[in-house]
């Protein structure tokens, strides 16, 4: 729940004077020595972990640990603004002023005397149009319409974004059939290139089958990166549910075949459209991990306590001898049973090093539960039933 007593002036101005202080001679070692070079794998860090949070949320995950995240990435903008301001350059009021003078500007239908607009296609246009006279004040040419894009941005995206552009000026086709077909065509030349064993033609056309490919996500309007994104997800729950699975069997990795672990992989599948109540159905499939207890009402008070800490949501459950927890890609069915769960070792993806070393402190708040090894990035529990569970930043 939103805390509206702050003011957002306020908490703004105590983040910049922490920021000093921590620059200031007497400061912060690690922060004192910092410049703009030391600093960019932190805030493209900061800004995929904002990105990870979202599709929590999406999912229905915590708006909190979101929030904590939006913290981290605004901390390394303050941080930009106060190296600025050290050589004198510009402040973080700077940065405020600049872009809220240029929402104003950009925004006459609003601010200003402009006309109405009538949907967002036409505040795009329009968008487009000032834009375009803004630099031309500032360099003397209006520039590209493809401008501002980075480089650097993922290439999907980055796609996404040059025809969205291209588009303003009425450069695109008429309709999404007409993207499918070339996507089609792109598909075909890509077959010969693959025929012709020739390496560079395929690398060529698989070029054109992927950029049409981002085209065709903007006209249904599922943006490719984000696809993309998901699809991993969901390749990372199925893949991790046949190793679980081949654990339990006594089967090392490994030694499966290929249709032993594809047995696994259609189970997976086959439990994300499954799931038991379409009230709660999270915005994407998710894998179930269904796990027998022999005392689910200590289990229950044990997860109810953690799920929460952890950015979970705890799912209402179709029977009374289950109790459901959900981080997004997962769903954790626990199940009253008399051939309870046992040997397995089960994974957990925090969202940052931060939640690592926070859970320690969480789980001497919550009665059940038993920390077995906590080192950097990485922490082992156990839970009431006795499962084992590895939280870390990255599952190997």
């Amino acid at each position: 729940m939103a805390d509206t007593t702050l003011n957002p002036g306020a908490e703004l101005e105590r983040l910049v004077d922490i920021m000093r202080r921590l620059r200031a001679e007497g400061g912060c070692p690690w922060d004192r020595e910092q410049d703009l070079r030391s600093l960019r794998p932190y805030l493209l860090e900061e800004a995929f972990e904002v990105l990870e949070e979202m599709d929590r949320v999406a999912y229905g995950g915590s708006w909190r640990t979101f929030c904590e995240e939006l913290g981290d990435l605004l901390f390394q903008i303050v941080f930009h603004a106060q190296l600025a301001s050290e050589l004198g350059e510009f402040s973080l009021a700077d940065v405020a002023k600049a872009i809220g003078d240029k929402l104003v500007s950009r925004h006459p239908h609003v601010f200003g005397d402009g006309q109405r607009m009538e949907g967002a296609e036409q505040v795009l246009d329009n968008w487009a149009k000032l834009k375009a006279a803004e630099k031309k004040r500032k360099t003397g040419r209006e520039g590209s319409v493809l401008d501002g894009v980075p480089v650097a941005a993922p290439a999907l995206m980055r796609a996404e974004r040059l025809t969205e552009k291209a588009s303003r000026i009425g450069f695109d086709w008429p309709d999404v059939a007409s993207v499918r077909a070339k996507l089609t065509e792109e598909l075909g030349e890509l077959d010969e290139a693959i025929a012709a064993d020739d390496r560079d033609a395929i690398e060529h056309e698989l070029g054109d089958v992927l950029f049409s490919l981002a085209n065709l996500a903007r006209f249904v309007g599922a943006p490719a990166e984000d696809a993309l994104r998901m699809a991993i997800r969901r390749f990372t729950a199925r893949f991790q549910h046949i190793e679980s699975a081949l654990r339990a069997e006594g089967v090392a990795l490994g030694d499966a075949t290929l249709e032993h672990m594809e047995r696994h992989w259609q189970e997976a599948k086959a439990r994300e459209k499954a799931l038991p109540s379409p009230t709660w159905v999270p915005r994407a499939p998710v894998t179930t991990l269904r796990l027998g207890v022999a005392d689910l009402p200590a289990q229950r008070a044990f997860w109810d306590a953690l799920a929460p800490r952890l950015g979970w949501i705890t799912r209402r459950a179709p029977a009374a001898d289950q109790a459901l927890y959900e981080d997004g890609g997962i769903l954790i069915a626990f199940e009253a049973s008399g051939t309870p769960t046992t040997g397995l070792r089960l994974a957990l993806t925090a969202p940052s090093p931060a939640a690592v070393e926070r859970l320690p402190g969480i789980l001497a708040e919550i009665p059940g539960g038993r920390l077995i090894q906590h080192q950097a990035g990485r922490l082992t529990f156990q839970d009431p039933a006795g499962l084992v569970w590895e939280y870390t930043t990255s599952v190997e």
